[in-house]
């Protein structure tokens, strides 16, 4: 997706580490009409699938998300990072950690939001070693549901985390794949 792209070079900030910031406009700061090109391209991408949920993880999916599911005129149900008190009854649970923030999650789905009849897209906004994605498609796999694809807005391509969930027989497309960043120069290659 050239504009993604295009917006990555533009706005994006390379750091130490193999961090990309693109917090102006994607995961803090959100760019509504840019989320909703891309929620247009991942209609187009999984067109022929019979999506009737769209499955993120808090916080930086979500907008994404809600953008993404108007296409497939699909709810959106979100794992949490958290047991919550507004949480009530059985939940789907898995352990996720986060290449961002160095930290493990306990991240639950109630049950009453995902089923055997469900067919989900997930949905994210970066994917770097997969732990977060892999997480979500056990979540779905243990309601009896089926992941119908993944879509993400950028993947890093140097990282192992494509290959993972790729080698998992899921569909993953990916908007924008970084193969490779220099933070001293601030440069990004895509494949």
């Amino acid at each position: 997706m050239k504009l993604l792209q295009d917006r990555i070079i533009e706005d994006g900030n390379v750091k130490s580490g193999n961090v990309l910031k693109v917090d102006n406009f994607l995961n803090h700061q959100m760019d509504i009409e840019l989320f909703n090109e891309i929620g247009k391209e991942f209609k187009r991408i999984f067109s022929e699938c019979s999506i009737n949920k769209i499955l993120t993880i808090e916080a930086s999916g979500i907008g994404i998300a809600c953008i993404t599911a108007q296409y497939f005129n699909a709810p959106v149900v979100f794992a949490k990072k958290a047991q919550s008190i507004n949480i009530d009854g059985d939940v789907y649970s898995t352990k996720i950690e986060s290449f961002t923030h160095k930290k493990t999650y306990d991240v639950i789905v109630s049950k009453k939001f995902i089923s055997p009849e469900d067919r989900v897209l997930i949905i994210d906004d970066f994917l770097a070693n997969g732990c977060a994605l892999a997480g979500l498609i056990d979540i779905v796999r243990s309601a009896g549901a089926t992941v119908e694809g993944i879509g993400i807005v950028i993947e890093k391509g140097f990282q192992n985390g494509g290959d993972i969930i790729r080698n998992m027989g899921v569909r993953l497309e990916s908007l924008a794949i970084v193969e490779s960043m220099d933070a001293e120069n601030g440069t990004i290659e895509f494949r």
